[in-house]
């Protein structure tokens, strides 16, 4: 593979900006980063050199909450977003993921892939209720056999859900504390991270008491209190709270339009899409959290939380719940949708440079990716490259002009035009 040196870029390396320097890397693989603007990197005839001025460089976007459906396309339309990882929160057959998984392993025109497989819920609960071949978890003491199943079917980490189908018009059993603190304390023992579906704050509260590792998605019945935020930090846990489904999900107020919504109108994100992924985003309801939408359920809660979240120190992850697909018109588009999400993350409170944290090396950090994340060398070329300071303005995430998957530059010009033209292979 030919070694690639971007020249007088600014660099942010997944935690904080190191200036104008140059980054070169080959086979894959980071192979020098030079923080001094005045020192380009020496070069063989062999290499390309792309000039990076007025640019900044990132590394990939992770997207710690995905749902991916099986769909190739799905990874292929995250990939020409700069999300080169994603993180998938539930799919199946076992069969289909662990291939799908590898698939994305292996091609670098895909999002690489990791999942937690088949979800643990109750018997009768959400979503088994309406899938009955579902295997479900009826008490602490098939905790254990669960979480062995899982592993060896070939999951990532074990997906918990607390919800009992409260916002979606229903009444549910749902796992109870004693059932999720084993669940935890099974996937522990295996060396795998568990996140919880928490869905209103009686849930919440479950998932911490039961130890799992990480919450995702807010309450919208009410922020976070100061005790949940301190006994969060103080016991180490992770957040991943979905704000652009959260958003979506909750009524616009007058005084301002969705955030997510108004991607569709985004030429730096419309010229990329595909049109029913456009539609989608403008119109679409299905797969939201909250189905009908409730008066009682007010997004600034979950804006709030994150604040307080963040303020306290707790680890926050940038993680959309995208959940679309060609047949399913829900706004929460694979690789469009994390722009919103940042975008809603610095309007919660965090600086720009934060939310990027969130989208790269703190992903990487707390579900065990040692060697993406961070522009560093030895690490994976998971690279975007990125016109204007996103430090700055976090909109600038959108403005991309190139995308390295594992050194592979990714052909976005070519899937947006085929994009436009519903060429198949195109979500």
């Amino acid at each position: 593979m030919r070694p690639v040196v971007i020249d007088n870029v600014r660099i942010f390396d997944g935690t904080r900006t190191l200036g104008r320097g140059s980054v070169e890397f080959a086979d894959g693989v980071l192979t020098r980063v030079i923080k001094d603007p005045a020192a380009s990197a020496s070069t063989s005839t062999s290499t390309e050199v792309i000039d990076g001025a007025g640019r900044t460089l990132l590394p990939g976007l992770i997207d710690a909450h995905t749902h991916v459906f099986g769909a190739e396309s799905n990874l292929e339309l995250a990939l020409a977003f700069g999300v080169t990882t994603e993180l998938d929160m539930f799919m199946g057959p076992p069969d289909a993921t662990r291939a799908l998984c590898a698939a994305a392993g292996a091609r670098a025109d895909l999002a690489d892939l990791r999942s937690a497989g088949l979800l643990a819920s109750a018997p009768g609960g959400h979503p088994g209720v309406t899938m009955p071949d579902l295997p479900t978890v009826a008490g602490p003491e098939q905790a254990d056999a669960f979480v062995a199943a899982r592993q060896a079917e070939g999951a990532h980490f074990i997906k918990i859900m607390v919800d009992d189908g409260a916002h979606h018009g229903l009444s549910l059993s749902a796992l109870d504390r004693a059932t999720v603190t084993a669940l935890a304390e099974a996937a522990r023992r295996r060396g795998l991270r568990t996140v919880a579906h928490v869905a209103a704050l009686w849930s919440a509260q479950l998932a911490l008491d039961g130890g799992v590792d990480m919450l995702t998605h807010l309450p919208l019945d009410a922020a976070l209190d100061d005790a949940f935020v301190r006994r969060t930090a103080a016991e180490k846990r992770v957040v991943i709270p979905t704000l652009v489904m959260l958003e979506m999900s909750t009524p616009k107020t007058s005084r301002s339009a969705h955030i997510g919504r108004s991607l569709a109108d985004d030429p730096r994100i419309a010229g990329h899409l595909p049109e029913h992924a456009r539609t989608a985003i403008a119109e679409g309801h299905e797969g939201l959290c909250i189905e009908p939408t409730s008066p009682g359920q007010h997004f600034t809660h979950a804006l709030s939380s994150v604040l307080r979240l963040h303020r306290a120190g707790v680890p926050v992850l940038a993680g959309t719940d995208a959940n679309y697909r060609p047949d399913r018109a829900c706004p929460v588009v694979h690789g469009a949708g994390l722009h919103a999400e940042l975008a809603l993350l610095v309007a919660a409170g965090l600086t720009p440079a934060e939310a990027l944290t969130a989208a790269t090396s703190a992903p990487a950090t707390h579900f065990g990716l040692a060697d993406r994340g961070v522009i560093a060398p030895g690490r994976r070329a998971d690279l975007v490259l990125v016109e204007g300071d996103p430090t700055q303005d976090i909109r600038r995430t959108r403005s991309i002009e190139a995308i390295w998957r594992g050194g592979v530059r990714f052909d976005r010009e070519a899937y947006g035009k085929c994009a436009a033209a519903s060429c198949t292979g195109t979500t």
